[in-house]
């Protein structure tokens, strides 16, 4: 069975295809996210060139992921005003009149990662993606966590660090996670992306006192055994030792975390997780 995924991100879409193995991909595409409709133009015109029996999605937020609801597979509040209302799952239906699955970005990483990456022998994996935005997804004994509608981790409040006169850029929460530590935050905080502060170390340590909070947050609620730390501000390697270090201390002996080393790890995925993910939600739904 030759299927298809799609990495729906805010910043770039990956295409990939795959012949009866989500992992054996044999064609591979990236582009900028722009319109809607010009996004989705070159989404066919790769697809087009193989005949993919079904295709799933992994894709930015928030969507509506409510089966019961009238704008099921369509955006909500995302950032991205051309996008927002718009019907993702209905159009991708409409082109390719052929079985489409959907989930968010990060639940499909997660996904990916549980099966055969970071979390594999895992019952319980939280995945973050710390990127433009920030969010989470966890998978339980092979289960992508949904409530009535899909979590949104990024929200969570925290507090501020006392040496950050930043007051956030979400505009829902302003000092939610995201809004303090998204790669959107970095830039508005300091005038400079990322990657351009690597050798700033307190730009890190204050990222990675926002970082371990948030985890401190989730980890107290969820229990997982693995939390797998992605996205772009994460290639900054020197954050993963110490937001361990600063979630050692926010949690300050209450619960036995084992090997703290072992718990908060770097995907395993090469960056393929997400588009892994969402040819995943193919399978699963099938079965």
């Amino acid at each position: 069975m030759r299927i298809g995924g799609i990495e729906a991100g805010g910043t770039k879409f990956v295409c990939a295809v795959s012949e009866n193995d989500s992992q054996n991909i044999i064609d591979k595409v990236s582009f900028p996210t722009g319109d809607p409709e010009e996004t989705l133009d070159e989404v066919k015109d790769f697809f087009k060139k193989h005949q993919i029996e079904a295709v799933g999605v992994a894709s930015f937020g928030p969507v509506d992921l409510n089966k019961k609801s009238k704008t099921y597979g369509s955006f909500l509040n995302t950032p991205k005003e051309k996008w927002k209302d718009y019907p993702l799952l209905d159009q991708l239906k409409t082109l390719f009149d052929i079985p489409v699955f959907l989930d968010t970005d990060v639940n499909a990483a997660c996904l990916a990662e549980y099966k055969y990456g970071a979390g594999k022998g895992a019952d319980t994996c939280l995945y973050i993606t710390v990127g433009t935005g920030l969010g989470a997804g966890l998978v339980q004994n092979g289960e992508i966590y949904q409530g009535k509608n899909h979590s949104e981790m990024g929200h969570v409040i925290i507090k501020k660090h006392h040496d950050d006169p930043f007051n956030g850029c979400c505009p829902y929460h302003g000092s939610c996670i995201e809004g303090m530590a998204s790669g959107l935050a970095i830039e508005k905080r300091y005038g400079k992306k990322g990657i351009e502060l690597t050798e700033n170390n307190r730009v890190w340590e204050i990222e990675a006192y926002y970082l371990a909070q948030a985890i401190m947050n989730y980890y107290v609620v969820l229990i997982p055994e693995k939390v797998i730390l992605g996205g772009g501000v994460l290639k900054q390697e020197k954050l993963y030792p110490l937001i361990r270090s600063y979630f050692t201390k926010e949690m300050n002996g209450y619960l036995d975390v084992g090997s703290v080393d072992e718990l908060i790890v770097a995907p395993e995925l090469n960056d393929e997780q997400g588009v892994i993910g969402a040819m995943e939600l193919i399978g699963r739904s099938l079965s």
